[in-house]
This record gives C-alpha cells, structure tokens and sequence, in this order.
C-alpha cells in the first residue's frame, strides 16, 4: 500500500530529444529518484503535444535541436497549449545565447548537457518546486540586459528567435528553398527574415551572410 502511494506522488517527467541514446541516459537517471519518474519520451514535437495531453507530465525536459525542428517553437506551443506544464531545457547550444531566449518563451530552466547528472535533477526539482534554475553566468546577463548595459555585445544575440533559427541554418549550407521546407515557411518568408539578419548584422550579400553564419557556428563549437 505504502509502494502505492509512493509511486503515484512521483513527479512525472516527459523527454524530448532527437537522440535515443540521451534518451535512455535521462530515463536512467531519473528513474533512480524516489519522487520523480519518466511517462514517456519522444524525439518531435507533434508527439511531444500528444504525449502532454495524454500523459499529463508535471515537467518536460527539452532538446533545443530536434532534428530539423525547433525545441524553442515546442517551448512556445507548450507555453500556450499547456500552461500548467513546467519545462527544463536541457542542450549543448550556447546558454548566454539562448537561455534567456527559452526564459522568455516560457521555460523555468536551462541546462547545458555536459553538467553532472545531480545537477541535472537539482535542476528538475527545482523547477518542478516552483523556481527558475539557470547557471550564474546567465543570471548575470539577464540582470545585465534589465539593467540596458549589454547593448553593445554580440549583434547575433538582437535577433528574434525566428532570425537566429534562420541564420543557424544559413549557417549549415541550407538554401532557403530547404530552410523554408525545414522550417514550414514559405520560401518568401524565409527571405524577409534573410534581409532582416542583413540588415541587423550589417552584411552587404547572401554571401556575406554565409560566410558570417559559417563563422558564427565555427565559434561556438
């Protein structure tokens, strides 16, 4: 009886990653955890929604990369889809980059994937306990941005989140006839955001772009 009872106080946690290996890694970290274990797992987005609806997760760990598609949009569909799921993102991008972005969609978290596995769920229990989790260093930089001293950084970091995504796959060789098909964009909208990117950057042509964006990828590695 007391197994029970302790089995349904766990916290239900669903992951969404594109990689079958990270997935089961999470899975046994987790299911270590004696107040937390995993409903379900999946590497898209469509089947992460339908895996919140049924499954009813109290948090969701989230890859930003899912193959050709975006976890940041997944974070957003979430956010008004089912506002009542927390969400971590858990990923190898660069966090003072894209952590304040994931904050703004609507996740309480961000996590770099090469932390220990106790921070990992330091991480889940602190958010699912109601709280924000990020490393000191985005701390300081989202304090910084409220304060308005950051205006003078990197000029990538002024972009939307729909410019960044474009750019990075600039950035990978894409044309924007397979950007605008990767994205489920038209290719016309796939060009306004291109001379968007332009004209915040200060690059002159499509080449200069590319070689910006190539670049750009090369430095975050």
């Amino acid at each position: 009886m007391s197994e029970q009872s302790s089995s349904c106080a766990k916290k239900r946690i669903l992951i969404v990653d594109d990689h079958a290996l990270v997935r089961q890694g999470l899975r046994d970290f987790i299911e270590r955890e004696k107040d937390i274990s995993v409903c379900g797992e999946t590497a898209g987005r469509a089947e992460a929604l339908q895996l919140c609806a049924g499954k009813k997760p109290h948090l969701i760990l989230i890859d930003l990369s899912l193959g050709s598609e975006s976890g940041l949009d997944l974070v957003k569909d979430i956010t008004v889809q089912f506002p009542e799921i927390k969400m971590l993102v858990l990923s190898m991008q660069d966090e003072l980059l894209y952590a304040e972005r994931v904050l703004r969609a609507g996740a309480s978290g961000y996590v770099s994937k090469d932390v220990h596995p106790d921070r990992l769920i330091e991480a889940v229990r602190c958010v699912l306990g109601g709280g924000v989790y990020a490393s000191e260093a985005v701390k300081q930089k989202i304090m910084q941005t409220v304060r308005r001293v950051d205006s003078s950084g990197d000029p990538v970091a002024s972009l939307s989140d729909r410019e960044l995504a474009v750019f990075e796959q600039v950035g990978k060789g894409l044309s924007t006839v397979d950007i605008a098909k990767a994205m489920n964009l038209s290719v016309k909208t796939v060009e306004t955001y291109r001379a968007r990117i332009k004209t915040k950057l200060g690059v002159g042509g499509s080449a200069e772009l590319v070689q910006r964006a190539v670049q750009w990828l090369l430095d975050k590695k």
